[in-house]
């Protein structure tokens, strides 16, 4: 019997704090409990405080039944907090706490064997924010076999120099089409399409694997040096918190476990759609429901 696929997701463990009530995400935790429910080996290195809301956040993610073996404690800072805006189109907007516990991250000799051992180390640019949590992942890119950056730009979370670093250690780079722009133009190329911009930082980092997500119109992947391409699914939007997260999970998991990258952009489009339609990063969504939707495109 094969070997379910081994992840390890890195970063921020936060609540999302909307008008109407809270919820539990942040992307590294959204895309582990994606793979996870896709039939993943998925865990998450991160950090907690003491407070109530650390707590809570331990019996959901008991609830989930993910492993929390890498998520540490922090006596002094507490569990991270975002308060979220949502547009009348159901887009968010984010104010992120600082500091809290995940920017304290610490280096274990149990989290280098535990990247050492997965097949895919996933990873984003918001917990670089702080000196303690940056030199952690700088220290475990070292381990990884191979390593997944989710560039997810946060301002003004980030430094595009920093950003750019990453990118250069990454296997799998995504990010969505404005931080495509953003990137090129800081490095001085003036990009005419996003298929320019893709074969431009393909040459730039090397990596084996650059996809960049459109919002409801899809997503464009160059993998191997061969371009893919899908026009995205529709969906009435409930929130977008976690649809990219969403995508990411399902765009890894089939092209790693069906090695078919244009199914898996697919599969990848058609879960953001579906987490989009849905309230909050993490809802419910069965296998067959992505099929359904893929189908019902195709029909």
């Amino acid at each position: 019997m094969q070997k379910p696929l081994k992840t390890i997701c890195f970063g921020e463990i936060l609540w999302d704090k909307f008008p109407d009530g809270k919820a539990l995400g942040g992307a590294p935790l959204n895309v582990a409990l994606r793979l996870l429910s896709l039939g993943a080996d998925s865990s998450i290195i991160s950090r907690l405080g003491t407070d109530e809301l650390a707590t809570e956040t331990r019996e959901q993610l008991e609830s989930y039944d993910i492993a929390q073996q890498l998520v540490q404690t922090d006596d002094a800072l507490k569990t991270g907090i975002v308060d979220v805006e949502l547009d009348a189109s159901g887009s968010a907007s984010y104010t992120i706490k600082k500091p809290v516990a995940w920017d304290e991250i610490a280096l274990t000799e149990t989290n280098k064997k535990e990247v050492a051992g997965s097949d895919l180390f996933i990873f984003g640019s918001l917990a670089c924010r702080s000196k303690t949590s940056r030199e952690t992942l700088f220290a475990l890119l070292d381990e990884a076999q191979k390593a997944v950056f989710d560039v997810n730009l946060r301002a003004p979370h980030y430094e595009l120099e920093q950003v750019l670093e990453l990118i250069k250690m990454a296997d799998i780079v995504k990010m969505n089409d404005d931080e495509l722009e953003q990137i090129c133009a800081f490095l001085d190329f003036d990009m005419n399409s996003l298929r320019d911009g893709l074969i431009f930082l393909n040459e730039y980092t090397n990596a084996q694997t650059l996809c960049v997500t459109r919002g409801g119109e899809g997503a464009l992947l160059l993998h191997n040096d061969n371009f893919y391409e899908s026009q995205g699914y529709a969906a009435k939007v409930v929130d977008t918190v976690g649809a990219g997260d969403s995508f990411l999970a399902g765009l890894l998991y089939i092209l790693y476990t069906e090695n078919n990258p244009q199914y898996a952009l697919e599969f990848g489009c058609a879960l953001g759609a579906l987490v989009a339609g849905k309230k909050g990063a993490n809802a419910r969504i069965e296998n067959d429901e992505i099929k359904q939707k893929i189908s019902q495109n195709k029909g």
